[in-house]
């Protein structure tokens, strides 16, 4: 049996893209973890080759320790970058011992925890002075607020939204299916505004091209294909932030902040936390009882008409 450490990667990255059906940033990621670590061992045991017998929790505690210290973009590396590492890991080793290779538990891995972070959200003053900042009257700007409402409407997932193509949406009968994070299926639905804008923005569109949202910046290419012109992850971040900036908001807010506010803005209104878990796509409901900090205020109200004590 095979025990080569950097062939059975390749086969792990392989089973990735047919078997689990991953995305190509996924696998993209998962390599760059896997390799990172293999570099690692190659230099710690200076062999010419690797074995998985070389993966021990003493190695991994070392592999641990190297990462704590290496430099990231802005100081060290982050706690969550580093609990990416050790998710590869994990998932790489659960591969290995599904098809029979006896190698270290990846229950004996813990994923470093990382401090708990205040919940950013906009109420809805806020959500709609970010969306009035756009200026319709440029073809820029109807686009940057058609994906406003839409982020806010539909609570998508940044990688989500730029995925999207015309074909995807139906404004008519305002929802429509996506594929989010572990590729599973849910329907996401578009508020009147939202459908309204990106039937303007549509409308304003004379070129042929598939990506619901295009770039109008940039050079232009004759005969480049039609994901050239799509709007990346970064585009939209930048975008968002760019809104933010205009409306002088106290709240550092992304992409995210919007799924996040549009989650607090249904549970406010009385939504039930299963329907909002569905309709954010969240595996496990436990993701979605982050927002139920929102109800205070509705159990408050509740204490004080009911309780005794209060009359």
């Amino acid at each position: 049996m095979n025990r080569n450490l950097t062939d059975l990667v390749r086969r792990f990255l392989e089973y990735l893209e047919i078997e689990r059906n991953c995305s190509q940033l996924t696998i993209r990621n998962y390599k760059h973890y896997l390799d990172e670590l293999c570099v690692f061992l190659f230099a710690e045991k200076k062999l010419n080759k690797l074995e998985i017998d070389d993966i021990g929790m003493e190695e991994v505690r070392r592999f641990r320790l190297y990462l704590s210290r290496k430099k990231g973009r802005n100081g060290e590396m982050k706690i969550v970058t580093q609990g990416y590492y050790i998710i590869a890991l994990r998932s790489f080793l659960k591969w290995l011992i599904k098809n029979d290779y006896r190698v270290l538990q990846p229950e004996k891995l813990d994923v470093p925890k990382r401090k708990s972070e205040s919940l950013k959200f906009l109420d809805i003053k806020q959500v709609e002075k970010l969306l009035n900042q756009p200026i319709l009257s440029t073809r820029s700007g109807l686009r940057d607020r058609a994906i406003l409402e839409l982020l806010f409407s539909t609570g998508l997932r940044v990688s989500e939204l730029v995925a999207l193509n015309r074909s995807n949406v139906d404004i008519v009968s305002r929802e429509f299916g996506v594929i989010g994070k572990g590729g599973r299926a849910r329907v996401v639905f578009i508020s009147k505004k939202a459908a309204n804008l990106i039937d303007r923005y549509l409308r304003t569109r004379i070129d042929k091209y598939k990506p619901l949202f295009v770039r109008y910046a940039g050079k232009y290419e004759f005969g480049a294909d039609d994901e050239s012109y799509r709007l990346t992850s970064r585009s939209i971040q930048r975008l968002v932030k760019k809104y933010v900036k205009k409306a002088k908001l106290p709240v550092d807010a992304t992409p995210h902040t919007l799924r996040h506010s549009m989650a607090t803005d249904l549970l406010r209104s009385g939504a039930d936390i299963r329907s909002v878990q569905e309709i954010l796509g969240h595996k496990n409901i436990a993701t979605t009882q982050i927002y139920t900090h929102v109800t205070d205020k509705r159990l408050r109200e509740v204490h004080n008409k009911f309780h005794s004590g209060n009359r």
